[in-house]
């Protein structure tokens, strides 16, 4: 079946994304605001967006009135960490999703740690056992109140519990025992993984 966006109904284009797209990564992002709130909340439409330098991508729907809590930060401070979430800390990061006014906390009301930062004011998510620390490097409106930020990762934190070989880089992806998000309340826990060597073209023919 064919699904033309164009004139479709709001909200069309993100039922068929949230249910097609699967599983996608979750950034659970913390933000500063100008009275020193720490905001938290995740988002779904996030991933990679280079290595040189590295970067990644948060895409951001617009809130009821205007601008999410998250959004304006970013655009104002220049600064945010996206911490990655662990099964463990699947209900806090569910809390999150709570929609608070913006002098409330949701590291308070999901009962989190916080931690220091290396390289961003921003403080990130003490159990998350991996944190992107970032620097705003592009901003795209694609919508009313709709965001497509760019943030370099500075630093890399990663708990030393999942660091095979610091100076290669090398990570135990799997015990991290990330989630990922399927449809409106459906959420992935990570299975049981397969592995494919990426083929070269001079070895092919």
């Amino acid at each position: 079946m064919l699904f033309d966006l164009s004139g479709a109904a709001q909200g069309l284009g993100y039922k068929l994304l949230a249910a097609t797209l699967l599983p996608r990564p979750i950034g659970w992002v913390t933000s500063l605001g100008t009275t020193g709130v720490v905001n938290c909340a995740p988002f779904s439409f996030f991933n990679a967006a280079g290595s040189a330098p590295p970067c990644v991508s948060l895409a951001i729907q617009p809130g009821a009135a205007g601008l999410k809590d998250t959004a304006r930060n970013i655009l104002q401070g220049g600064e945010f960490v996206v911490n990655l979430v662990p099964f463990g800390l699947a209900e806090a990061m569910n809390l999150t999703c709570i929609d608070a006014p913006p002098d409330v906390s949701e590291v308070t009301l999901a009962g989190l740690a916080l931690a220091a930062s290396a390289r961003v004011a921003v403080p990130r998510l003490a159990a998350s056992p991996v944190s992107y620390e970032c620097r705003l490097l592009h901003d795209l409106e694609t919508g009313p109140g709709q965001h497509l930020l760019v943030g370099e990762v500075l630093a890399v934190q990663v708990a030393d519990t999942h660091v095979i070989d610091a100076a290669r880089g090398h990570i135990d992806g799997p015990a991290l025992d990330l989630i990922a998000r399927g449809g409106a309340q459906d959420y992935y826990r990570q299975g049981e993984p397969f592995t494919m060597q990426r083929p070269v073209w001079d070895k092919t023919r």
